[in-house]
């Protein structure tokens, strides 16, 4: 697991690489959830969500040989967005797997950042192994490496930078990439902090694995928030999320879809669903405040369809 200087480290190799994303207040919101929210602005990160910190984190640690093998990742769109990016940026041609049914413009945005495409139908993860296994390619998992968790680590220590008086951080899951890294971060500075995740009750592969006792896998996982539908849980996420992390919470799909439009409205930060979950857990109960609470706002490529649902 890693430690906090691990994480330092990280943090140190990043500066300068990608932006230190704001810290955004709505009195609004506030008003409406009866207590004091801050907003950690992922969206404005490099390619538009969080995932650059832990891949570029890898990237960067990838031996001569790994790299002149290539990367190759899965994703729903911004992993391989990140990746993409990393890779062009360390000079290391890179290759994604993701569905045919990805949001169109995080396809784009891979082949924009120059990397290979692959497009699948069905088990996202055996594709990835194939074609890893095939061409002799370096595997960069886009949530359970310990390096690419080290990495999203900086997030939490940016939280505790910039708001030491930090309650509370609600933070949205997928496969337990960046809850892991940032409760890490979080916890081993200030245990007292609470770390609460939120996935949607259609791809709850992490609240299953916690009841479970290990990591499982869904034989299917589907949301308005792709970015949170993972169908596994990583084994070094369960890990860290089981001694880190407070509690994991559900919402509903037209939470999710609620919580995008409410954001919008009141902030106007343009939020993909994925980054809105923090506020779905709101608008249902499922979180109540109390002091000062992050909501880790973890991305902004949006699918402007998917509102209309």
């Amino acid at each position: 697991m890693p430690s906090l200087e691990d994480i330092r480290r990280a943090a140190a190799g990043l500066r300068g690489r990608i932006h230190r994303t704001p810290m955004i207040e709505s009195s609004a919101l506030d008003e409406q959830f009866g207590g004091r929210l801050t907003l950690k602005a992922e969206l404005f990160q490099k390619t538009g969500s969080f995932k650059v910190r832990g891949l570029l984190t890898k990237t960067l640690k990838l031996t001569a040989e790994e790299r002149a093998r290539g990367v190759v990742t899965v994703s729903a769109g911004n992993a391989a967005g990140a990746l993409a990016w990393a890779a062009r940026d360390a000079g290391v041609p890179a290759t994604v797997v993701m569905a045919k049914t990805a949001v169109p413009a995080k396809i784009a945005a891979a082949r924009a950042y120059g990397a290979q495409v692959e497009l699948v139908e069905g088990d996202l993860i055996g594709a990835y192994e194939s074609i890893r296994d095939e061409r002799k390619l370096t595997g960069v998992h886009p949530f359970d490496d310990l390096d690419v968790i080290t990495g999203h680590g900086s997030l939490g220590l940016e939280l505790l930078e910039d708001r030491p008086d930090l309650d509370t951080v609600l933070v949205p899951v997928g496969g337990g990439g960046l809850i892991s890294g940032v409760a890490l971060a979080v916890k081993l500075l200030r245990p007292g902090i609470r770390v609460i995740g939120i996935e949607p009750e259609t791809a709850d592969v992490v609240s299953r694995s916690l009841a479970a006792g290990s990591p499982q896998k869904l034989p299917t996982a589907r949301s308005v928030a792709d970015g949170l539908a993972a169908p596994v849980c990583g084994t070094e996420n369960f890990a860290i999320i089981t001694q880190y992390v407070d509690e994991v919470v559900r919402v509903s799909e037209a939470a999710l879809i609620e919580a995008t439009k409410l954001v919008m409205s009141r902030t106007k930060l343009a939020v993909e669903p994925a980054a809105a979950a923090p506020f779905a857990a709101l608008l249902e109960g499922k979180v109540e405040l109390n002091g000062l609470t992050a909501a880790v706002v973890s991305g902004g490529n949006l699918d402007v369809g998917k509102l209309a649902l």
